[in-house]
């Protein structure tokens, strides 16, 4: 079993302890480098080579959203999962667009911690269902008219079927669940989100979620109910 090479990203050196002891003590998932800043990040990702990196947010000199933004650039680029003490906020919203495969908070159980580290190295996203909710609040009541129509005008390229499975990939659904709801094969399911990242220029399933709030799909989707 080739373990999963992760690379830890924060400016305090307890919570990179925690975390290194944490994981370390798995083992699927080897811990191959810590860094204290974004500047640090990067070098270490050349020199490492990791799957998954967690990445803090708010460090000096560079911070974790240009660090991600610049990581996820790259053509090799590692998924990253912002490390947040918050729920949501424009800064997380702005490292989910960038494309980072989630996000988990400090205050998170280990057992879970590890276990967003495997499901984003098998390139399901990270969020939870209490995240999704405060994300569509967030998006509802902070998205402008002009990032409603322009998040509808990219839709527009999608068939109903893909428009389907936008939908439930913004309710957070893995692609189990969105196979029983829509009536399709897993495999199906996985033709039509790869379709949707293609024709939208898109990274991840998160970008597509966010996607579908800014265009107010789900709000549709719940008055229909």
């Amino acid at each position: 079993m080739t373990a999963i090479r992760v690379l830890l990203v924060d400016d305090d050196p307890l919570v990179r302890a925690g975390l290194s002891l944490m994981m370390g003590g798995a083992d699927d998932i080897e811990i191959v480098g810590e860094a204290a800043d974004g500047a640090e990040a990067e070098a270490l990702v050349d020199r490492t080579r990791p799957d998954v990196v967690l990445m803090d947010i708010r460090m000096p000199t560079v911070d974790g959203l240009t660090a991600t933004e610049r990581l996820r650039a790259r053509e090799d680029a590692p998924q990253v999962v912002v490390l947040t003490t918050f729920h949501a906020d424009e800064q997380v919203l702005r490292a989910l667009r960038v494309g980072a495969a989630g996000f988990v908070l400090k205050d998170t159980p280990p057992a879970e911690i590890l276990a967003a580290v495997r499901r984003v190295a098998a390139g399901d996203p990270v969020l939870s269902p209490a995240v999704t909710r405060q994300l569509m609040r967030h998006a509802v009541g902070t998205a402008a008219d002009t990032r409603r129509t322009r998040a509808r005008e990219r839709l527009a390229a999608l068939n109903d079927r893909e428009r389907e499975v936008a939908v439930a990939v913004g309710r957070g659904l893995a692609n189990a669940a969105i196979a029983t709801g829509l009536f399709m094969s897993v495999a199906t399911v996985k033709t039509h989100v790869s379709r949707i990242l293609a024709k939208l220029d898109l990274d991840n399933r998160v970008q597509i979620a966010l996607l579908a709030y800014d265009a107010g799909l789900l709000e549709e989707e719940q008055e229909e109910r």
